[in-house]
């Protein structure tokens, strides 16, 4: 390195590039650990932030940081929670498995800000980390960062996806097309009844992800290095709690068991498991989209999706289902996320859990894709498709599955009959009935009827 400076820690004396906010600590694992090239998450540096802010607040009102120094920290904190300094976290990923190298990464970019901005002799350990442990605050960060971007981002992303999914069905909402099972030809659906059961799919979802926040917002902050609190004032964790949810805009409360938040990862493996669930839902929906969106001449045809970009570098005037291809794809990433976060979740040893860094890193990742799908779903793929209706209805009247409402009338077997002789000769459903039945045209325009067979029940004559 050119243009260095000595910094010391415990260990000795170390090499620090001569304009870094971090210190010794940092560079030992920047040298330890040239992993992959990939940092913590903005937001989990945010989060981090947050706790040493709250914990510089909470310190000071119990008397054990003088107020010079305490408001020196807030202002060093307030400029990464700003966002700002985000290349003064180099560590990667995979680091040490507490993520001590990233706490003590912010405790001395921290400490290095506020001694700059007051000349005072600001301490990353002695100040920055006062009452605190990389093993209570590192699960802390986890889930206050879990818990400010699922419900600053992710939940009115979701939000705004259902209501596009509202206001599409009462533009199409009555238009019936033919149901598909096992791809095959099914009995008849309208609109309103697919974008219901997507609509119901995230929904569903949604309330999964709200019911395990209410269990990500309960943290780890004051239970230090094992959980027991050492080296922590009995009053610490409740008032940081209270300091921390004014600064956050989000209600956190202490755990009722710090050695729960400390030694497992339950909480966030939960959080993940429904957040897969709504990448599931996410992937139905783009495959529906985009079975329903093939051809234009020799697949479905029954939607065109908006065309966003050319399809093909060698076949002119070819386009492509782009968004809900990328979704599939970004459920996939999250279905995959999970997976790591749950085989971290069994790497609880004893009092500490020792993948932190690679839980907090996938599912922020998972609430950051999920977030940002979420908005180009609404807004170029569900709000802008448009329904072909000539070719749907010229599939609803060839559609042999229709005979399924005359079963009460002339039984299964004759019907099936009839279907045969339909799908043999590419007829309509209701000129073989006619023929093949005593039925009039008049009872079996009524029986077959696409519109009424949406709305289940039995068919009669009557």
């Amino acid at each position: 390195m050119k243009n260095t400076r000595i910094e010391k820690d415990s260990m000795g004396e170390l090499e620090v590039p001569e304009t870094a906010l971090y210190q010794a600590q940092t560079q030992r694992a920047i040298n330890n650990f040239p992993v992959s090239g990939l940092t913590m998450p903005a937001s989990f540096i945010q989060a981090l932030a947050y706790i040493k802010y709250a914990a510089a607040q909470t310190n000071a009102e119990l008397g054990y940081l003088d107020a010079e120094r305490a408001i020196a920290i807030e202002k060093a904190c307030e400029q990464l929670i700003d966002g700002k300094h985000l290349e003064q976290f180099p560590v990667d990923v995979f680091q040490t498995g507490s993520g001590t190298s990233s706490n003590m990464n912010t405790n001395e970019v921290i400490a290095s800000l506020a001694s700059q901005q007051t000349n005072l002799n600001i301490n990353p350990n002695d100040h920055i980390n006062m009452g605190q442990s990389s093993n209570d605050v590192i699960p802390s960060a986890i889930q206050i960062s879990s818990a400010i971007t699922a419900y600053f981002n992710l939940l009115p992303a979701i939000e705004h996806l259902t209501q596009s999914l509202d206001k599409k069905s009462a533009e199409i909402g009555h238009i019936v097309k033919t149901g598909r099972t096992h791809l095959m030809d099914a009995m008849p659906v309208t609109f309103a009844q697919t974008l219901a059961a997507w609509k119901s799919q995230i929904q569903n979802a949604r309330l999964g992800i709200m019911q395990s926040l209410e269990h990500v917002t309960n943290i780890a902050q004051g239970g230090t290095a094992v959980g027991t609190g050492i080296n922590a004032d009995p009053k610490f964790s409740a008032k940081f709690a209270n300091n921390l949810s004014a600064a956050a805009g989000i209600s956190f409360k202490p755990s009722n068991n710090f050695f729960y938040n400390i030694g497992s990862q339950d909480v966030i493996v939960t959080l993940s498991g429904h957040l897969k669930v709504l990448a599931i839902a996410y992937m139905k929906l783009a495959n529906d989209l985009r079975w329903m969106n093939s051809g234009p001449l020799a697949g479905l045809g029954e939607i065109e999706l908006e065309a966003l970009q050319p399809g093909s570098s060698i076949m002119p005037g070819k386009v492509n289902p782009v968004i809900p291809e990328a979704t599939a794809m970004v459920s996939a990433q999250v279905i995959g996320n999970d997976a790591t976060i749950t085989v971290a979740g069994q790497s609880g040893n004893f009092e500490l859990n020792v993948m932190l860094p690679v839980v907090a890193y996938n599912i922020l990742q998972s609430i950051e894709l999920l977030s940002n799908i979420s908005y180009l779903m609404a807004d170029k793929a569900i709000s802008s498709f448009v329904v072909k209706e000539s070719n749907i209805n010229q599939a609803l009247t060839k559609n042999p599955i229709l005979v399924t409402a005359l079963n009460p009338v002339i039984g299964y077997l004759k019907a099936a009959e009839i279907a045969k002789k339909a799908y043999k000769l590419g007829q309509p459903i209701i000129d073989i009935a006619e023929q093949e039945t005593d039925l009039s045209r008049d009872e079996l325009i009524k029986l077959l009827d696409p519109k009424k067979l949406t709305e289940g029940g039995i068919s009669n004559t009557n």
